[in-house]
């Protein structure tokens, strides 16, 4: 599976962005579906996941509240919704697939395909 990530920007603190994640070449509702973020200098971390059927979520201490998740299988996409954006919020934002359909995987190494990431930065 081909993963396309866009809706990157800059934004003003306190600001929205909805970044998607649009899946070509299989269907999404075979995948778990993350969303990392990897600032400068720092590693990748894990923001929030949802399973195959979308049933499922999972986020993050620092998202829980303020970033929502979701999944349109049949536009085979993966939005994330990013409220009350802070300056540390700034990064590149990955999406990325796992095979573990029925899973929240939470770490880089449980994910099969990456999208190429888009820039996110928050100014304060």
């Amino acid at each position: 599976v081909q993963l396309q990530a866009s809706g990157g920007g800059l934004v003003q603190a306190g600001g929205s962005l909805r970044l998607s994640c649009v899946a070509s070449g299989r269907t999404l509702s075979g995948y778990a579906v993350g969303w990392f973020r990897q600032a400068p200098g720092k590693e990748r971390e894990f923001v929030v996941c949802i399973t195959g059927s979308g049933g499922r979520t999972y986020y993050v201490d620092f998202a829980q509240g303020r970033f929502i998740i979701s999944k349109d299988n049949a536009k085979n996409t993966v939005y994330l919704q990013m409220n009350s954006l802070k300056p540390e919020d700034t990064a590149i934002y990955y999406c990325a697939a796992s095979y573990s359909s029925n899973s929240l995987p939470t770490t880089v190494n449980k994910y099969d395909y990456w999208g190429q990431g888009t820039q996110v930065t928050v100014s304060s």
